[in-house]
């Protein structure tokens, strides 16, 4: 079986990139991950969409709460993750193919630019 990937996304006030980046995790094909995201008590409407893609299944867990920044915050993702590798992908990042996770657990050669 190939490793378990936790997916860790920490975000603050991010709505409007929040989309593409669970869109892109959400085409992944590669069935042995989770994603963790960790809010910073966004104001915008970044809580709807943490809440409409983990009723969906793609957000595995998630939390909303004060933190002392982005290093503060990574590290709660990393406390709930319970995958063997860790990715962080930020608020917009996008993986660069659906079958990237494959290609890199499975031993194939990937064509870097």
């Amino acid at each position: 079986m190939p490793p378990k990937i936790s997916i860790v996304t920490v975000t603050c006030n991010a709505g409007l990139l929040l989309e593409k980046t669970f869109a892109s995790i959400e085409k992944l094909k590669y069935d042995n991950k989770e994603l963790i995201v960790v809010d910073g008590l966004s104001t915008d409407n970044t809580m709807a969409i943490i809440k409409r893609y983990s009723e969906r299944g793609i957000i595995t867990s998630y939390v909303s709460e004060r933190d002392n920044g982005i290093y503060d915050a990574m590290n709660k993702g990393v406390r709930m993750c319970s995958g063997e590798w860790v990715i962080f992908m930020n608020a917009g990042d996008a993986f660069a193919s659906d079958d990237v996770l494959q290609r890199v657990f499975s031993g194939s050669p990937i064509e870097a630019d």
